[in-house]
């Protein structure tokens, strides 16, 4: 069955979409998309990197996103700038740094639309092992992670109180996130990982009643919007990643039309 290219795809955009359901609700209530844009941008430079080393693509990415993540965290106790400034700086800086990179390769042919849109319908086998191993150390991550992630969506300093040493669990969260842009950039690319973190989160949210309902929620509606937008892509011969995407902004319109607003769960400060 895994012989067949759309189904190998098919299964690939599932486990990413149970992937992402939980951890985009998280993104979501930590008011982190931008952060989650930033990490995106960040993942060409380090495939651009990885490519000259000669390791693979994912572990470039990796370790940007996580070298991102660090410098943010230190700029930001610097307290020199505010962090939508700092996110918009290194956002742009590290997509111009792995624009000019690729470019200078010229010995290397670098399918950069792929890179940066993605092409779910080229995901091997060896990827599945990859997409689905990854996902369950991010899943495994949330579930440790859940309480002491949830205390310092509501408030840091109550977090802190309790002992959950919110700021460690901040760290721990963003190497999540950057397991997830190191797995899903063959799939959706680059651009569109963000919208596949949020969108579905989004929808989920009006019909949620509590966190845990919210996660699973969104999860779903990633798997629906994966096998909407495949079928679609295959019917009207459409690009893949962003009909998957553009599926996930369908269910969100519909959740605006046939949901009433509910409390969002939860009530999160501003977060970086």
């Amino acid at each position: 069955m895994l012989d067949d290219f759309f189904v190998r795809a098919m299964v690939a955009g599932i486990g990413l979409a149970v992937t992402t359901g939980p951890l985009g609700c998280l993104v979501v209530w930590r008011r982190m998309a931008y952060f989650g844009a930033t990490m995106a941008h960040a993942a060409l430079l380090g495939v651009a990197l990885a490519l000259w080393a000669g390791v693979d693509p994912m572990a470039g990415v990796f370790a940007v996103a996580a070298l991102v993540s660090i410098a943010l965290l230190l700029l930001q106790r610097s307290g020199a700038l505010s962090s939508d400034t700092l996110l918009g700086i290194l956002a742009h800086a590290a997509l111009a740094m792995g624009l000019v990179a690729v470019s200078a390769m010229s010995w290397l042919r670098v399918d950069l639309m792929g890179l940066l849109f993605g092409d779910i319908l080229a995901v091997s086998k060896a990827d599945l092992v990859v997409i689905y191993a990854g996902g369950g150390v991010v899943l495994g991550g949330l579930i440790a992670l859940w309480r002491p992630l949830l205390a310092a969506t509501v408030s840091a300093d109550m977090a802190r109180a309790e002992g959950l040493r919110p700021d460690a669990t901040r760290i721990a969260f963003m190497l999540l996130m950057a397991v997830v842009i190191a797995i899903a950039m063959k799939i959706v690319g680059i651009l569109l990982i963000t919208a596949l973190l949020i969108i579905p989160a989004a929808a989920a949210r009006r019909l949620a009643s509590g966190p845990e309902a919210m996660a699973v929620l969104a999860s779903v509606a990633g798997v629906v919007s994966v096998i909407a937008g495949l079928s679609a892509s295959m019917a009207w011969d459409t690009p893949s990643g962003p009909s998957i995407v553009l599926a996930a902004f369908g269910l969100f319109l519909l959740s605006l039309i046939r949901a009433p607003a509910r409390p969002s769960p939860p009530s999160p400060e501003p977060s970086p």
